[in-house]
């Protein structure tokens, strides 16, 4: 008999401790959006965030000059080496080239 009580408050207790985690992952993890960018100063600046933001392009000089040349425009640089352009605004991502591809890295 006392083996049947230890073996029902076992049962509880596990019961309770598993309402308890799903209760902990009931509530969602805040949205993880692009990291912020910062506003630059042209004549400073830009060869620092450039330099940074092409620093993992396989063509670095490319990268650089038009990067430069964005962010000399736009005042703005992305955060990371790659992606998050939408964070720069319509400046950033709306410039094209001639081939209709996007100028700025």
């Amino acid at each position: 008999m006392a083996l049947g009580k230890l073996a029902a408050v076992a049962l509880l207790a596990c019961l309770l401790l598993l309402s308890t985690i799903k209760a902990a992952d009931d509530h969602p993890a805040p949205p993880t959006g692009p990291p912020p960018h910062k506003i630059v100063d042209t004549t400073k600046d830009c060869s620092v965030a450039c330099d940074a933001r092409c620093s993992e392009h396989s063509r670095k000089n490319v990268c650089s000059r038009a990067c430069l040349k964005c962010c000399s425009v736009c005042r703005c640089v992305p955060a990371g080496t790659a992606g998050n352009e939408e964070t720069c605004g319509k400046c950033y991502t709306d410039w094209t080239t001639h081939g209709n591809r996007t100028k700025c890295p």
